[in-house]
């Protein structure tokens, strides 16, 4: 073989050029300086997070207005610390239910009832748990505080994640099977992008609901012990009981430059990378734009770091686990599949059963009929304040969320603000909702009812938003050309198409409501109280006097409420949805 003179020079420029491509450029020091600075919040947090306990009672929270950045950093932690046990409790559960028939046979139901367990419950019998699990440390009232947070956004993720697996279009599917792939393959090259889009918008609705609990989350009070950890949610509710306007404004102010960071910094980016995965795309359609993600994208050292990263997880796409069964299934082998289903059943029925009986026991000892009467009474004037206020959010919201879904551009800009106006806590409305009506002499049970939709209406938002967002532009272009229009539109074209969303969304944000009722139906400014009859103030009221029977009370009366109102309705039309997205 004989080498040219000039070939060394090529090879010299060829060096040169694979070293250029991985020196660092100015985007890979913006992208260190964010995540140094990142790093270095998370380090000064997570100390702060495992301090004494005694200083909770040393230092306690204040209105000082030095202390609210510090206090902002704290409330941010267990926020994205609940949204990431959320993310893994999404992918392993909602995957379970929905790709095995016995197990979503018990989780579904078991989701149903827990998204009806209000936040005050789980901490009613978290808080002893957890704070005995690191004694004389912060950390335990710390993760009752993420556990709290966390009952507030897992459900809607689990829903919308559970959905979009059971809805996935039957000709994808045709053509994973023509590919032979393996249900890990599966999962990850079809179902998991598929539903990527409407777990992303749920995941933002989370992250901005759990603001609505953050006050009950951070300021404790169970009977006899009360831990008040520094936070925003604390702050607010030290200004309440002060009655400081002033430092109600401080903390609202300091939520939106919250949301506002978060949003450029993560879900923004978040939306730009997950549009790639939209069911379709056309031609000369606006993506969503982040200026973080471009940052990311034109750095040449991290991408450089992250080649093993993506070399694995190739290298993992290639994996067959869970070969896909026969299609064809024996006469005796679908009996006993039958066979089996009807034991598991049996045995879901009677540990079921079970456990309904231990309940009614225990109060049968500590309460009368009495007690019983209160307490389904109050659940329902509450499901009658539930179906009113989402009737009347899904009238207002529905025709919104289509027509920014449908506008990208339209979609991006309003995303933050509808991330602030989800967060935006209703505790910071019920000043002026105790002063207008102690003022009016208004009925407390109706006029204190729309602070329970102000937190939850907007899993519809969202979830229309996303819904909209993903209908394909093909059927769009197809009712343009057949000039469909007005009511023939919605009912022909849109409706159907956002469906599944709505349902989710509106399941959702039916769950949220009846939590939101323990914040809603008794409400305070200072030394007045304003109580709405219902199932929140009963439980709210039992809390806080440490009245354990009753809490269970209520709680189980909610939790069969709940149960019973999505058996009836929202199940069925989630059983639609799917019948018609298979069909199409």
């Amino acid at each position: 073989m004989i080498f040219l003179p000039h070939n060394r020079t090529s090879l010299g420029e060829a060096a040169a050029l694979a070293r250029g491509r991985i020196a660092p450029n100015v985007y890979d020091i913006i992208a260190f300086a964010m995540l140094a600075a990142l790093l270095v919040l998370l380090a000064h947090g997570a100390a702060g997070m495992r301090a004494p306990s005694t200083l909770l009672s040393t230092s306690p929270v204040t209105l000082d207005l030095a202390n609210l950045p510090e206090y902002a950093l704290r409330t941010t932690l267990r926020m994205f610390a609940a949204i990431v046990v959320s993310l893994i409790f999404t992918f392993t559960v909602a995957t379970l239910a929905a790709k095995n028939r016995r197990a979503e046979m018990v989780i579904i139901p078991a989701l149903d009832i827990l998204q009806s367990v209000p936040v005050l419950g789980f901490l009613t019998f978290t808080v002893t748990f957890f704070m005995g699990l690191f004694p004389g440390s912060q950390l335990g009232a710390e993760c009752a505080a993420i556990f709290a947070i966390f009952t507030s956004q897992a459900w809607n993720m689990a829903f919308s994640f559970y959905q979009s697996l059971r809805t996935v279009p039957g000709d994808l599917d045709e053509v994973s099977r023509g590919f032979g792939l393996s249900a890990w393959q599966r999962f990850w090259r079809l179902e998991a992008p598929f539903a990527a889009p409407g777990l992303v918008w749920n995941t933002m609705m989370s992250m901005s609901g759990g603001w609505f609990f953050v006050v009950a989350s951070e300021a404790i009070t169970v009977g006899n012990t009360t831990v008040q950890l520094p936070g925003i949610g604390s702050w607010l509710a030290l200004a309440i009981d002060k009655q400081d306007f002033k430092a109600v404004a401080w903390a609202v102010l300091a939520m939106g430059i919250l949301i506002l960071l978060y949003d450029q910094l993560l879900f923004r980016p978040i939306v730009a990378w997950a549009d790639k995965f939209r069911f379709e795309q056309t031609a000369g359609q606006e993506k969503p734009r982040s200026w973080v993600y471009n940052v990311l994208r034109r750095t040449r050292l991290i991408k450089t770091v992250g080649l093993p990263v993506a070399w694995i997880w190739q290298r993992a796409m290639l994996l067959r686990f869970g070969r896909r069964r026969a299609a064809e299934a024996t006469v005796a082998t679908r009996r006993f599949s039958r066979t089996v289903d009807l034991v598991w059943l049996a045995l879901v029925l009677v540990v079921a059963l079970w456990g309904m009986v231990e309940t009614i026991t225990y109060l049968h000892q500590t309460l009368g009929w009495d007690d019983v009467v209160v307490a389904f009474s109050g659940g329902l004037l509450t499901l009658l304040r539930v179906i009113v206020l989402i009737a009347l959010a899904s009238v207002i919201w529905v025709p919104i969320g289509v027509w920014i879904g449908l506008r990208p551009a339209v979609a991006e800009r309003v995303q933050p603000l509808a991330q602030f106006l989800a967060a935006f806590p209703a505790n910071v409305l019920f000043p002026f909702a105790v002063i207008a009506i102690v003022a009016t002499g208004a009925n407390p049970s109706i006029w204190l009812s729309p602070l329970m939709i102000l937190g939850t209406q907007w899993y519809i938002l969202f979830n229309v938003i996303a819904g909209a967002s993903a209908f394909p532009s093909d059927l769009k272009e197809a009712a343009g050309v057949f000039k469909i229009r007005s009511w023939s539109w919605w009912r022909h074209v849109m409706l159907p198409g956002i469906f599944p969303y709505y349902v989710t969304g509106a399941l959702t944000a039916s769950g949220g409501s009846w939590n939101a009722s323990i914040v809603a139906e008794l409400a305070s400014w200072g030394n007045t109280k304003l109580e709405a009859f219902g199932l929140g103030s009963y439980i709210a009221k039992a809390t806080e006097a440490g009245d354990f029977p009753r809490v269970i009370l209520g709680i189980a009366v909610m939790s069969l409420f709940v149960t019973l109102f999505n058996r009836v309705l929202w199940r069925p039309l989630y059983v639609f949805a799917e019948r018609r997205m298979r069909l199409d």
